[in-house]
């Protein structure tokens, strides 16, 4: 008799997977893989156009997806799959439909960006794609293992993606400088899983979120908290940097200033989204018992992320960095938005008012994703179209006169900044006046003060642009204007301005890509629509709805 044989052999269970409720993120995944493939197999395809269109496919089915999923909900409710080790619930389906979206448009962007920096190949959309399809797995995930999984698989592909512009030395510095913080954070989040899983035993968030009593080896995680309390501490490490969270944040402007612009555009939205969609689903789905201790750390990454973005934003002279130290302000009102979120959990659901500040928060939290997204893709979107060959002409004297010879391109980045400032009937107006209210409804006065005050800071840096672009003239008409009587001194005063501006941004008047502009104009509408109709409101307020009551029962 064989050894095989001999062998009492038990079968391996394997988990049933519902396939339906994993299209969206199934769809983004195996689109890369099948872009590489079709483009290895077939060179001709590798043109330009086929990978752009490929991928704004591949998003729009991820999102429709998206949408049926949703309109299920009404008859399944929310599910764990996967053994447990996957959420399908309305978080999950809003965050994965801005991801998608997110996809869509940044991928019109890369199209016209390619084809002025005269590169080729279908690697850019792929890598967009595989870390979108992290993003996604992030968002969803309801085990820790998984959500590292997913934080490294978004990760990787971003670091190659800001070193991929290999002309640039700026880019190689910028990937290298992120890679190298980025495997520190992600060591230190490792780390951080390890001690958790000390504590209760287990890894995942559900199990974590009852674990009450004594696990296998004596230690109670509520009365012995200090290994808990630690292993939050270090994940905590690793969100915020993800998400770019003062002190976490010394990346950010280097990172954004070097990278290519769509991807910052994407960088800012769909990483930062997911990043805020895993602590979520971390803290307060999985320690929300633990929210006393960690809602002060909230607190303080909130304030100083408000704080210094917004004024050293206005030390900065290049637009890109100053959008950077803007989005570190961004974190911080999302930051205060998870903290009142986590402001209904003293109440409990025996508190009404405890349940409808924690639903304000979420709705907040999850409104300002959205708006948010949509704002720093328009107006990175923008920089991409009026920047020069090898990525220049990005400082704030390159906007000079945008508005005389670019008018409805400066009247779609005016729209965004207005918007990011937070002028009424814009999102951004809409956005940060939920959270300031969810703050002051949960009783964080102070956090609500300081947010208003960093709107009024931040409010002057983007009247700084606006100013630039439309009261003040371009270099060469600016030189012009300045002639002496004398015809020849003119003449050769004008030629040398004209130079300087070809110098700065030699590519400055080329044409502007459709797919392009046609991604700016749906941010610029979005962002209006949802500032002045309540479009999506409903389906928000389910989510939060979900958010609050699930995470609190847990």
């Amino acid at each position: 008799m064989s050894l095989l044989a001999q062998t009492d052999l038990t079968e391996f269970a394997t988990p049933d997977i519902a396939w339906s409720l994993l299209a969206p993120f199934v769809v983004m995944a195996v689109g890369g893989i099948l872009l590489i493939t079709i483009t290895s197999v077939v060179p001709v395809l590798r043109g330009r156009g086929f990978p752009a269109g490929f991928t704004i496919l591949t998003a729009a089915v991820s999102a429709w997806f998206c949408r049926s999923i949703w309109n299920g909900f009404a008859e399944n409710g929310s599910q764990s799959i996967v053994a447990d080790a996957l959420a399908i619930d309305r978080m999950t389906i809003v965050v994965w439909a801005i991801i998608a979206m997110a996809v869509f448009l940044v991928a019109a962007l890369f199209d016209g960006y390619l084809r002025r920096e005269n590169f080729d190949g279908p690697e850019w959309y792929v890598l967009m794609l595989m870390s979108a399809s992290g993003a996604m797995l992030m968002a969803a995930a309801q085990d820790l293992i998984l959500i590292f999984l997913g934080l490294e698989i978004l990760s990787i592909a971003v670091y190659v993606l800001a070193g991929l512009h290999l002309r640039r030395l700026t880019s190689q510095e910028a990937a290298f400088k992120y890679f190298i913080l980025g495997a520190v954070a992600s060591a230190l989040f490792l780390y951080g899983i390890a001690l958790v899983y000390g504590a209760t035993g287990s890894t995942n968030i559900n199990v974590i979120a009852g674990a009450r009593a004594a696990n296998d080896i004596g230690l109670n995680p509520v009365e012995d908290s200090s290994m808990v309390l630690a292993g939050m501490a270090l994940m905590m490490i690793g969100f915020a940097f993800k998400v770019s969270a003062v002190p976490f944040h010394m990346w950010t402007p280097d990172v954004y200033q070097g990278s290519p612009t769509p991807v910052v555009a994407f960088m800012a939205s769909a990483v930062k989204v997911a990043g805020f969609a895993g602590l979520v689903r971390v803290f307060w789905d999985g320690l929300g018992y633990y929210a006393p201790d960690w809602r002060p750390l909230i607190s303080v990454l909130a304030i100083a992320s408000l704080v210094l973005g917004s004024f050293m934003a206005l030390a900065q002279s290049n637009v890109k960095r100053m959008l950077a130290y803007s989005s570190i302000t961004h974190a911080g009102f999302i930051l205060v938005a998870v903290h009142s979120l986590a402001g209904g959990s003293e109440g409990g659901l025996d508190s009404a008012e405890g349940v409808v500040n924690s639903v304000a928060g979420g709705e907040a939290f999850l409104f300002y994703l959205l708006a948010y997204s949509l704002l720093v893709i328009g107006s990175f979107g923008v920089l991409t179209m009026i920047g020069g060959r090898d990525d220049r002409g990005h400082n704030l004297d390159d906007l000079r006169g945008l508005a005389r010879s670019r008018p409805v391109l400066a009247g779609l980045m005016a729209v965004l900044l207005f918007a990011q400032a937070g002028v009424p009937f814009t999102s951004g107006f809409t956005a940060k006046f939920r959270v300031i209210l969810a703050a002051a409804n949960s009783g964080s006065y102070v956090l609500a003060g300081i947010a208003m005050l960093a709107a009024v800071v931040a409010a002057v840096l983007y009247l700084r642009v606006v100013v630039s672009m439309f009261m003040v003239d371009a270099p060469a008409v600016a030189h012009a204007m300045t002639a002496t009587v004398d015809d020849s001194e003119a003449d050769a005063e004008t030629e040398a301005a004209e130079d300087e501006a070809d110098v700065v941004d030699p590519d400055r008047w080329a044409r502007i890509p459709r797919p392009a502009m046609f991604a700016v104009f749906l941010a610029v509408f979005g962002t209006l629509v949802l500032g002045i109709f309540p479009w999506g409101e409903n389906a928000l307020r389910e989510a939060a709805v979900e958010i609050a009551f699930l995470r609190q029962a847990g």
